[in-house]
């Protein structure tokens, strides 16, 4: 069985690699789809598909990579035509990993079995904290999986975060 798990992943953190380990123990293969693809730089979406790319590239192990593949999705206004823009891109699944109650009733009425991702620490544990963190110089690093970590302070996260 393959499933899709979709995300913005801005970063990539923690709570997102507990979420791909959770999807991974349902099923064979994982397509990723990193959401909003085709939006330029902004404070909610600072990096770019293919950094994003690099960070979860960067931080599972090589038995992940080995059932993970990684799919551009590019943010359409109308939630119908983007899933069926999704089946263009991505390869048939049977399960969809999701916590966004749309996307859900969209797929429930497909022949594709719906699961909902366990948060894992979601207080802390948010693209939106770790960015704040970043930018105000408070501790995040623990916050995300050593590839994620290098990548932001190699590409120096807090300045390209802070011209945003």
């Amino acid at each position: 069985m393959d499933g899709l798990l979709i995300g913005r992943f801005q970063p990539f953190h923690l709570g997102h690699l507990e979420a791909l380990r959770f999807a991974l123990s349902k099923v064979e293969n994982l397509w990723v789809g990193l959401g909003s693809s085709n939006k330029p730089a902004q404070k909610n979406n600072p990096f770019s598909a293919e950094e994003r790319k690099e960070m979860i590239l960067s931080s599972i192990d090589d038995s992940m990579k080995e059932k993970i593949s990684i799919y551009f999705i590019p943010d359409l206004d109308n939630h119908v035509k983007w899933i069926e823009k999704i089946d263009t891109i991505v390869p048939k699944f049977d399960i969809v990993f999701s916590n966004d109650e749309l996307t859900n009733h969209l797929y429930s009425k497909r022949d594709v079995q719906v699961i909902k991702i366990p948060f894992h620490e979601r207080d802390v544990l948010s693209g939106t904290n770790i960015r704040d963190l970043i930018i105000s110089d408070q501790k995040w690093i623990d916050l995300v999986p050593e590839g994620t970590k290098n990548f932001l302070i190699n590409n120096n996260a807090k300045e390209h975060l802070k011209n945003l």
